[in-house]
């Protein structure tokens, strides 16, 4: 199961960096690009991964669920590079999310979602969900044994 409970986006700095410890005063973080180990401290902006969804016309969308859909999209390889044009960036991102907010999710967004996602998947930090299995041990020991 993807856990981005311990991935950090941190206001001011680019990339994303691995929760590694905690301290008095904050955490200390990994870079997931560089493996620095820096400490960020209570007063500085940072989310988790996890608590970040990307606006639709409906409702948010959690960034875990659209980071999923590239990944089936994109049969567990990257996605297109960051550093295409606008409109190449919002094309594709409407074949993976076809009624986010073109209003309020920005091309600025778009690209970083697609850096993001492109270093955890390097980063092997990207899992398909795997879905819950119909039987329980006991019934599959109990099937087997009739």
């Amino acid at each position: 199961m993807m856990d981005l409970s311990k991935i950090l986006s941190i206001s001011g700095k680019s990339g994303l960096y691995k929760v590694v410890s905690k301290t008095k005063n904050g955490l200390i973080v990994e870079s997931l690009s560089d493996g620095k180990k820096i400490p960020i401290f209570i007063g500085d902006r940072s989310s988790t991964l996890e608590d970040i969804s990307m606006f639709t016309y409906t409702e948010d969308v959690p960034l875990k669920k659209v980071i999923l859909s590239i990944f089936e999209k994109e049969n567990g390889g990257p996605c297109i590079d960051p550093k295409e044009s606008p409109e190449k960036l919002k094309a594709y991102f409407e074949t993976i999310l076809p009624d986010y907010d073109k209003e309020r999710v920005f091309v600025s967004d778009i690209k970083k979602l697609f850096n993001w996602y492109n270093t955890l998947l390097s980063k092997d930090l990207i899992t398909k969900e795997e879905p819950a299995p119909d039987a329980s041990p006991e019934q599959e020991t109990q099937g087997a044994s009739a």
